[in-house]
């Protein structure tokens, strides 16, 4: 697993003369990750933690090593939706991640507090401080994809995420809503500032179809997340209904058992674009 450099910025390393190269801790010299993909939307409410989650499902269901590490500190909801509630352990090395019940890795603060409600009263520095530590010192091991479920905004954690992690690319969670799509721009401009590798936008919440006469309806307004994603000159990954079925599920800590092509043909879409850019490297 490459460590970046502050100085030189590489994300592969650097010859060894740059002075500021940080040495790699006990825990990630028993890790092997092979990409990172930051999923992120500068807006709350369009359901990025339920799309990193599934994303993860898709993945694994097609023979990879998936962790998630949940750097929304003061809004966790990753293990809650896995269904994971043992508390993270650590030994002499660092910090052994969470499992869900189908193999995913999952880090998140919640795996670390008395109860799964108690608030997290932090200052930015901290919680910034927190999310770099997931990264350095969990003992994540052998990971096709680490998914990273940024917090909306585009304050400490995106920050520290992009100056301290390598990202192989970034995903962009997106609704119909106007709104939406202004608040997400401010996201996508930060990432640019740190010449992120965009994998692509995903319209979460397009529509509900009806389980009757499976009309589609648009409640949020007509989605335009093509539309988005070719005015931000971004790929455009697909767009995702709302599904009472995976909300239930979520609730229930079984995002697991929920099937979707969709997410699958998304999941598959982002195996090509790591591949692609492997290729050109």
């Amino acid at each position: 697993m490459a460590s970046e450099c502050s100085s030189c910025s590489s994300a592969s390393g650097c010859s060894g003369s740059c002075p500021s190269v940080p040495e790699l801790t006990e825990a990630q010299k028993r890790s092997n990750v092979k990409n990172i993909i930051a999923v992120m939307s500068g807006k709350g409410g369009v359901g990025k933690s339920s799309v990193t989650g599934m994303l993860a499902v898709s993945l694994m269901r097609q023979g990879y090593k998936v962790g998630i590490l949940d750097a929304d500190v003061t809004g966790p909801s990753i293990p809650k939706i896995f269904g994971v509630k043992d508390k993270a352990d650590a030994n002499e090395f660092g910090i052994v991640p969470g499992v869900t019940s189908h193999g995913i890795k999952l880090i998140s603060l919640n795996l670390m507090i008395p109860n799964e409600d108690d608030p997290v009263i932090w200052r930015g520095p901290i919680i910034s401080q927190l999310v770099k530590q997931f990264w350095t010192d969990v003992i994540w091991e052998e990971l096709d994809y680490l998914l990273l479920d940024l917090p909306p905004g585009t304050g400490d954690v995106p920050i520290s995420v992009f100056q301290s992690i390598p990202v192989d690319g970034v995903v962009i969670v997106s609704g119909p809503q106007q709104l939406a799509n202004m608040v997400v721009r401010k996201a996508i401009k930060m990432a640019n500032m740190y010449e992120a590798n965009f994998y692509g936008l995903i319209e979460n919440m397009a529509y509900v179809e009806c389980p009757d006469c499976h009309k589609r309806v648009e409640i949020f307004g007509k989605p335009r997340g093509a539309q988005e994603a070719e005015f931000n000159e971004i790929p455009f990954l697909g767009e995702l209904p709302i599904d009472p079925k995976l909300a239930e599920l979520s609730d229930e800590g079984n995002i697991e058992e929920y099937c979707s092509d969709k997410f699958d043909r998304i999941a598959q879409q982002l195996i090509a674009r790591s591949k692609e850019k492997v290729s050109k490297e």
